[in-house]
């Protein structure tokens, strides 16, 4: 374990909201404008009664019918420890009728020369608001995908619950079925104890991606990771964007 880590203590279920007051300095945005698109996005923090909103406007137009926008966790010294959870539960007050995507990583790599992030797994769940009652979503850890580049993983390893890294909120077009304004009001995570049944949907599609282009042309997922080939799941999302 590095000494810079921190193993963050959890004294409740609560990752985020509930007894946490949301802080706008833990998050951050990464939209498809690193892409040369023009979606955006910003966290709002609501102090009374505690919730955060991430708002927004998702383009597709500059991209093709691609487009994403998310806010993330800043945090490279904190990990959050899940493994005493079956699952998270978001409670959320206010919401549109888009589909929204929860991420979760486990490691952080080191940054290329050029200062961009390192591609790696990332764990992703979809979901709409008005699937489920009361505006409180419930997710199971076996609903989580792992992807790489926005593209579904088969055979990856499992997520380390025991060391979560990043947590991120995301809408994305799903090449053009989402677009336009949105507003996610979020009033907490946190992890639970119970039986989870997974109400949205989801799978099995393209998926615009903040990871998608920061890998090489080419590559694709062995018994060994991700290494050259022919194969076109390499290329995802600037694959589906016709740029490749």
């Amino acid at each position: 374990m590095s000494p810079s880590m921190i193993y963050t203590p959890q004294p409740t279920p609560y990752l985020f909201g509930g007894p946490h007051p949301w802080s706008s300095t833990n998050w951050t945005s990464t939209d498809d404008r690193v892409r040369g698109g023009a979606s955006h996005s910003s966290l709002h923090i609501n102090p009374a009664p505690n919730t955060a909103t991430f708002h927004g406007t998702l383009d597709i137009t500059t991209l093709g019918g691609a487009g994403f926008a998310s806010q993330r966790t800043t945090t490279t010294t904190t990990t959050w420890d899940l493994t005493p959870y079956t699952g998270l539960e978001l409670s959320i007050p206010h919401s549109d009728e888009k589909t929204y995507t929860l991420t979760l990583k486990d490691e952080l790599l080191e940054k290329r020369p050029d200062g961009r992030e390192r591609s790696g797994l990332v764990w992703e769940v979809d979901f709409r608001v008005k699937d489920y009652e009361g505006g409180v979503v419930r997710v199971a850890w076996e609903d989580f995908k792992p992807t790489y580049r926005g593209r579904e993983v088969e055979g990856a390893r499992k997520l380390d619950l025991s060391g979560v890294r990043r947590v991120g909120i995301m809408v994305r077009s799903f090449f053009g079925e989402q677009e336009g304004a949105f507003e996610l009001e979020v009033q907490w995570i946190k992890g639970i104890q119970a039986s989870v049944r997974r109400q949205g949907g989801g799978e099995g599609r393209y998926r615009d991606d903040p990871d998608a282009s920061e890998g090489y042309e080419g590559e694709e997922w062995n018994e060994k990771g991700w290494g050259g080939g022919e194969g076109r799941r390499g290329l995802g999302w600037w694959s589906c964007c016709g740029m490749f």
